[in-house]
């Protein structure tokens, strides 16, 4: 034993490897060098491109070119490695091995289904494995988390205290007005219309965050296909969607014409490129769409100039300093 002690005083370099707990509370090994980062899911592969994009791996899947024209040239045309979580998991053991990272990260729910994921692949593997929250008030927390992962803390930071300030301002300026003064919101996906999302759905997890009323909120769970005649009953004074089709058509369609914001022109299509502002996937691509769903549902309380706002988020996230042309296709949801 004392053999041993001197032995350990003499050598120090043979302490233990630093750890970490993750966001699930799992002791995670933090990589001697994290310049190989494997991303579980689609909301790990942006929050890693956006943080460190020289280590990413790849993309879950492969950006299309309208969407590789708000990333950086070299990074965002990264190609497809799969992934391990969510519908249609691609990658399996062999694969992951070949493509030898130092640490695998996934963003998400960090739920016992996840944690035990997250051990099983860890244990096979011999990789470190660490679950970040992939909650939309978690952000800040989880750049810091996977800053001091990686040995980035200072952008981590940057990062975090960016998406702190935006949540902050947002929340506070909406605190002023009543409840029974919110706009009360349809969030329509597909062509049709007739897909929403239930109360806590992370899919509308902006728009209730921002204080408006889900029409389709009373009902807690995901997604749900509704009929029109529940919203024209729900006669939403707004509605949000993702869906360019239902967008261009819903206007003159004589069936939705007894809707509320049909009438009164409130059809907001949400910016997509490169990636979602209110919806897919559920990371810091959200962050800007906070500023674009104050202005539809408070105007008053919101007077930031979106070019400059898009312009800012684009270029310290994205890594691209997009045109104003390029900004004026994302707001109107062309391209």
């Amino acid at each position: 034993m004392l053999l041993g002690a001197s032995a350990l005083i003499a050598a120090p370099h043979i302490a233990r490897a630093a750890t970490l707990d993750d966001a699930a509370g799992r002791v995670v090994t933090i990589p001697a060098k994290a310049e190989r980062l494997f991303p579980a899911g689609p909301p790990a592969a942006l929050a890693i491109y956006t943080l460190a994009p020289e280590a990413l791996l790849g993309w879950t899947r492969g950006n299309s070119p309208q969407e590789r024209a708000y990333l950086h040239p070299e990074y965002g045309a990264l190609g497809p490695v799969g992934r391990l979580t969510g519908r249609g998991n691609t990658t399996n053991l062999e694969t992951l091995l070949q493509l030898k990272p130092d640490l695998i990260v996934d963003v998400g729910s960090v739920n016992r289904t996840y944690i035990e994921m997250a051990d099983r692949v860890q244990a096979q593997s011999g990789i470190p494995y660490a679950l970040l929250d992939g909650r939309f008030e978690r952000i800040a927390a989880s750049y810091r988390l996977l800053g001091a992962l990686t040995g980035r803390q200072s952008r981590g930071n940057e990062l975090a205290d960016y998406c702190e300030h935006v949540v902050r301002t947002c929340r506070d300026r909406i605190a002023s007005v009543a409840r029974d003064k919110r706009p009360r919101v349809y969030y329509a996906r597909g062509p049709r219309g007739l897909d929403t999302a239930l109360g806590g759905s992370i899919n509308v997890e902006t728009i209730e965050f921002m204080g408006a009323v889900n029409v389709a909120g009373e009902t807690k769970g995901g997604l749900a296909t509704v009929s029109l005649e529940q919203v024209l009953l729900w006669n939403p004074g707004i509605i949000i969607t993702i869906d360019d089709t239902f967008a261009a058509n819903v206007r003159n369609d004589p069936a939705w014409k007894g809707v509320k914001a049909v009438q009164s022109g409130n059809v907001h299509l949400s910016p997509t490129l490169p990636f979602g502002w209110v919806d897919f996937p559920p990371s810091v691509n959200r962050m800007p769409g906070l500023w674009w769903l104050g202005k539809i549902l408070y105007p008053a309380l919101f007077p930031e100039n979106l070019t400059a706002v898009t312009r800012d988020f684009y270029t310290r996230f994205y890594h691209h300093a997009p045109t104003d042309a390029q900004i004026a296709a994302v707001l109107e949801g062309r391209g």
